[in-house]
């Protein structure tokens, strides 16, 4: 395995360390390497490391450290996003949001003002429509978005980023018509007359993504400082960005290069990249102050619940005609994976639905069988549905489950219907996995779901929503403790990237990356963890976001 090692000097960003520094006056909280919980209330760190933890009494040990008064709040360490899309964040922040539209007119207004601010925009772009909220969750059409955007094309994005809505000017660029065929691993909705509606689920998305303006560089900049500094204000300082094509993977190394990179990135190559062998014949990628590190494939195996993508086993509950899509073909697993494995990278495989977890557990057994790679730490990506006689291969076969505690909470007003009551035994089932001995790295997928961690916290524990409903959780059966959750979002997360001996606690030898918040998550109740606000936010020893008074 060649391992390619960005080496450079700390000479910018403050990142030429001088006297060791000493804050006090702290309510600690961190995890050993063995899951054990331990408070402290004053820590040095050094060279951007962690030196010791403990009460007042460091003080004495280091005289000449620089102390910072920590004014009594209290002291995380910097939490780890275990499922992002780092830039989908900037391109959503920079774009029109509609996660607050109350209906398709609702969503073609706010479109349509939208439009009006950005004239010099070829194509209008947005994010975050869910008919599943709206009267009579039914799809969107081309022809209400064209009475309010008609001159140039839109394309908007559902919440989970598995179709698109767009208007007929969009239809018109990208040539797809009644006789336009539907793609491998894709769905052009149609009206009875076989005219597409102006809706396109997962891999028939493509047929427009062509279409749209080549990202530059100026826009990379401008969507990673945007997502960037948006997550380090949430005190997000470590994000597992699943899939990211080349030409990402090379800004990413420029901006290292550069000591630029706003919190540590840890990539997921996308395998439907066209230089996908090429980037795995380049070797791991590691920088050698741990903001980068490049050494995992982001595989898709299904579409997403919510637009009925997700591969079943049985039809849906609510579409006894559908079973989903399978967005890599069943007999292109197999290649997929030797390559990967063979190449000594971490899979992470996308899937959501029973059947998409049978065929990639199916598929890593055969795998690991001929080429190895168990040992690599495999995950899942969202484990969402999984028939409950899987989740123990899991465990077998060393895969980690990567979730995402707020799909449950927003997911919990249609899951039933699609899927049915029996299916839900293995659906969101993070206590289940925990009590067998797999770890759970846990995430938000944003922007997916908001990013905000503490809100997955609260997910987590409650399984409820943010208005405290239901009453007693959702399927509270598969709540875990705070504990658990916390662990979920530190050390796990940091496990699932091979860097729990760097990151993910605020132990001896790992990097100073902690937050300090307004509230003690710990002993407030549980209903209250997504109220927290991070007030200060620090990477390697360095304060990178402070909130304004």
């Amino acid at each position: 395995m060649k391992i390619i090692s960005i080496v450079c000097l700390f000479v910018v960003n403050s990142l030429v360390f001088a006297a060791p520094s000493h804050i006090g006056n702290v309510k600690g909280y961190t995890l050993n390497n063995a899951g054990e919980l331990i408070r402290f209330s004053n820590m040095v760190f050094d060279a951007g490391k962690v030196v010791a933890i403990g009460t007042e009494e460091l003080g004495q040990k280091y005289p000449n450290a620089t102390f910072i008064d920590g004014n009594n709040k209290v002291m995380l360490p910097g939490l780890i996003d275990a499922h992002g899309h780092v830039m989908g964040l900037g391109e959503t922040l920079l774009q029109v949001d509609l996660r607050e539209s109350k209906s398709a007119l609702d969503a073609a207004k706010m479109v349509q003002a939208y439009a009006k601010t950005q004239q010099n925009l070829a194509w209008v772009t947005g994010r975050g429509w869910n008919q599943v909220l709206w009267p009579g969750k039914a799809y969107p059409t081309a022809s209400l978005l064209d009475e309010y955007v008609n001159n140039k094309p839109v394309m908007l994005s559902r919440v989970d980023g598995h179709a698109s809505w767009v208007n007929s000017k969009a239809l018109e660029i990208a040539g797809i018509t009644k006789d336009t065929l539907d793609p491998p691993g894709g769905k052009i909705v149609r009206d009875e007359q076989g005219n597409p509606t102006g809706v396109l689920i997962d891999n028939a998305e493509s047929l427009m993504l062509k279409h749209l303006p080549k990202t530059s560089e100026a826009t990379l900049t401008a969507q990673l400082n945007a997502a960037g500094e948006h997550l380090l204000s949430e005190g997000v300082t470590s994000v597992h960005d699943a899939g990211i094509g080349k030409v990402v993977y090379n800004y990413y190394k420029k901006r290292v290069a550069e000591h630029s990179l706003p919190l540590r990135i840890y990539p997921m190559i996308a395998a439907t990249s066209v230089d996908l062998r090429q980037l795995l014949e380049t070797g791991h990628v590691q920088d050698q102050y741990d903001w980068l590190s490049i050494r995992s494939v982001k595989a898709y195996g299904d579409g997403a619940l919510g637009s009925r993508g997700a591969a079943l086993l049985q039809p849906y509950s609510d579409a006894q005609d559908n079973r989903g899509l399978l967005v890599t073909r069943e007999q292109d697993l197999k290649p997929l994976f030797d390559l990967v494995l063979g190449k000594g990278f971490q899979l992470n495989f996308h899937a959501i639905g029973d059947r998409a977890n049978r065929l990639a557990l199916d598929q890593f057994a055969d795998s690991f069988e001929r080429m190895g790679g168990k040992s690599l730490r495999n995950r899942v990506e969202h484990a969402q549905v999984v028939n409950v006689d899987d989740i123990p291969r899991f465990k077998a076969l060393n895969i980690i489950p990567a979730m995402q505690p707020t799909h449950a909470t927003s997911d919990m007003n249609m899951a039933k219907d699609r899927v049915g009551a029996a299916r839900l035994k293995g659906a969101y089932a993070w206590q289940t996995f925990l009590n067998q001995g797999s770890p759970v790295a846990f995430g938000s997928d944003f922007p997916v779901e908001l990013s905000n961690p503490f809100f997955g916290l609260h997910a987590a524990v409650t399984r409820q929503d943010r208005n405290n409903s239901p009453d007693s959780g959702w399927i509270p059966s598969e709540a875990v403790t705070l504990k658990q959750a916390f662990r979920g979002f530190t050390l796990d997360a940091a496990y699932a990237a091979h860097q729990e001996h760097i990151l993910g606690g605020l132990t001896e030898g790992k990097w100073a990356d902690f937050i300090l918040i307004d509230q003690d998550i710990f002993t407030t109740p549980s209903q209250n963890i997504w109220k927290t606000q991070v007030l200060e936010t620090w990477i390697a020893g360095e304060k990178r976001f402070t909130k304004a008074p």
